[in-house]
């Protein structure tokens, strides 16, 4: 602004762990302000959850996204502020009406401040201040201690919107130096200037009546300019009947302008009333002006309580609009979320039902998942959703869960998708693994951690490897270990459960038709070994001839089909498979080398009736069934 800004008078310290923490990837990640493909609020959780009706109100919304809290009793503080909005319908309606009347206070008051209003800013907070009485009387029956406390603290500025009705005019100019901005009645020295400026104007129209009569001249006009002032315009035809008394002032092609001495007077006096008027008026709506200024931490104050209260107003109007429920928040280590969804995906996928999920987390027996799944059946969404109704349960407000109980996190972190930053010289992999680096220095045992594939940008084993090692070192962190969600294409990550206690394998269903996968979407415990990417290749549009050389590509590679050095045949198909034989492993089925192994090496002649029995159960328990 380049000069003092009266209106910020101080600087609020915070410490970090007065809030859960998020780091710019972990929102970028969660799309909470806006998407990571078009930039563009649409699509984002904060288009989902602004349901605020003033501009203060939507910028207070975004920075309780983007800091949550991690105070239990202020989380249920907002919670019940919430829940009484929600419950009361009819209240919540007249609140948000009342609220929609209300213009940005917070940059009206920023304007006065600094001098810059003109009129209609004075008038646009008189307006805004005559609503809040209202307001205020709505919130003084609440149950909500903090919609309660908010009422008793509200500062009506009743004084202010006295000040402004009293001396502006209700239709005021945009620039402040043409006059018309103070009304009558305010200061009598303006009155009396006006008077003067009126009160010429009607002389000078009674002038020229009397002057037609007088000179007979019935063409006789007074007329005005600013570079010759008041003239009395008579044309060529009417020039003999000229009296003596008047003075040429111009010529004009088809007349002559004249002036009179009683005239001139008139004129001295109507043309320096309205520029002491003018000036007079700009300067009582500066000391007016001044006036308001000197109470903006005043305005500044009530801006913000009437942004607490749009915003809880509007996370209500949100939770009754999509059937959100109230979250239970508590200190435990636990995440217990049923009939979980997606708060964004449900209200723009309409072309299929949103399918639910529940997501159990704990730190005795399932603190990590490890889900796996065919591409595109929803892993990531699930991951997502669950991150999303943390935040959105410790921001204050109800999420899109049938049940919630969510333990206290201090920290979301996510590793999501594949990106890199050429600016910076970073690959896919680099970028990747400065995010793990970076969960793995800060994660506590409180935090929630959301891995949606780790090692895709390298080599199979090295990926395998890292992704294998930073699990583990996830579940055995402080000795406690960190609540996980760890979607991977790694099958073999599975294993995990036989060396980890409070591992779990969980897998987004599908079924099989006709060599196509139907998606179910639903997360159903055990792992899988398939992820069907031939399939998704297939709903994508690939040529059916390229899919054709992918199955048989995969029938080698899985079959372990050697060529003359050892290695997989994958320059040349089977010959001793037909086309149509080769078809992508059944998600139910696979094929397992072990297993073939294993079954080889019976001995089913020298095996008694009893014996048989035994293996095929321990054949039926290995393969899952």
């Amino acid at each position: 602004q380049k000069q003092n800004p009266e209106h910020i008078k101080e600087i609020i310290t915070y410490r970090l762990g007065d809030f859960m923490f998020l780091d710019q990837s972990t929102c970028d990640h969660l799309e909470l302000l806006k998407t990571m493909r078009r930039q563009s609020e649409k699509g984002s959780l904060c288009q989902i959850l602004d349901k605020t009706l003033t501009p203060m109100g939507g910028r207070f919304l975004k920075k309780w996204m983007v800091y949550p809290l991690v105070d239990l009793e202020k989380i249920r503080g907002r919670l019940a502020g919430v829940a009484w909005l929600k419950e009361g319908p009819v209240l919540r309606e007249e609140l948000r009406g009342e609220l929609k009347e209300i213009y940005d206070l917070e940059r009206l008051n920023g304007r006065i401040a600094l001098g810059r209003a003109n009129a209609r800013d004075l008038l646009a907070l008189k307006i805004s201040i005559l609503r809040l009485p209202f307001v205020k009387e709505m919130l003084g029956s609440s149950t909500s201690t903090l919609l309660s406390e908010i009422a008793t603290r509200l500062d009506t500025l009743q004084d202010i919107a006295r000040l402004i009705d009293e001396a502006i005019h209700e239709d005021p100019p945009v620039l402040v130096k043409e006059g018309g901005i103070i009304k009558e009645g305010y200061d009598a020295e303006l009155d009396k200037l006006i008077s003067l400026s009126r009160n010429g104007k009607s002389w000078i129209a009674d002038f020229a009546a009397s002057e037609q009569e007088r000179t007979g001249i019935s063409s006789l006009k007074v007329g005005f300019n600013r570079v010759f002032g008041y003239y009395i315009e008579i044309t060529k035809a009417n020039l003999h009947l000229v009296p003596l008394d008047y003075v040429r002032k111009q010529t004009l092609v088809n007349g002559e302008r004249y002036i009179t001495e009683s005239l001139k007077t008139m004129e001295e006096q109507v043309l320096g009333a309205e520029e002491k008027r003018v000036v007079l008026e700009f300067e009582i709506f500066d000391r007016i002006r001044k006036k308001v200024a000197l109470e903006n931490q005043r305005i500044k104050e009530t801006a913000e309580f009437i942004a607490e209260i749009d915003v809880i107003a509007g996370l209500a109007e949100t939770a009754e609009m999509n059937n959100y429920t109230c979250p239970e928040i508590n200190e435990s280590a636990g995440i217990d979320i049923v009939d979980g969804r997606h708060p964004v995906i449900e209200q723009t996928v309409k072309d299929e039902d949103f399918v639910p999920n529940d997501i159990h987390l704990d730190s005795g027996k399932q603190q990590m998942l490890i889900i796996t799944g065919p591409n595109m059946a929803g892993k990531s969404t699930i991951l997502r959703q669950t991150a999303l109704t943390v935040l959105m349960a410790q921001m204050g407000g109800f999420v899109p869960a049938s049940k919630a109980v969510i333990g206290i996190v201090d920290r979301i972190f996510t590793r999501v998708g594949a990106s890199d930053d050429l600016a910076r010289g970073q690959s896919t992999f680099m970028v990747e693994m400065n995010e793990t680096a970076n969960i793995m220095r800060h994660a506590t045992p409180r935090s929630l951690v959301i891995l949606d594939e780790i090692g895709r940008g390298t080599s199979t084993y090295d990926g395998l490897s890292i992704a294998w090692a930073v699990a583990e070192a996830l579940h055995d962190r402080d000795g406690k270990g960190v609540r996980t969600l760890f979607a991977t294409h790694y099958h073999e990550l599975t294993d995990l459960v036989a060396s980890k206690q409070r591992v779990k394998n969980f897998n987004i269903a599908v079924r099989e038709w006709n060599d196509r996968i139907i998606f179910l979407r639903k997360l159903v415990p055990g792992g899988t070994s398939r992820s069907y990417g031939i399939q998704v290749a297939r709903i994508a549009g690939l040529p059916e001839e390229i899919l054709l050389r992918a199955k048989e590509i995969l029938h080698n590679l899985e079959g372990t089909e050697l060529n003359d050095v050892g290695r997989p045949r994958l320059a040349q198909g089977s010959s001793e498979k037909d086309e149509g034989d080769i078809v992508q492993l059944s998600l139910f089925m696979p094929q397992d080398r072990k297993l073939r192994e294993w079954i080889s090496g019976l001995d089913i002649s020298g095996m008694t009736p009893l014996e048989a029995l035994t293996e095929l159960n321990n054949l039926k328990e290995y393969v899952g069934l």
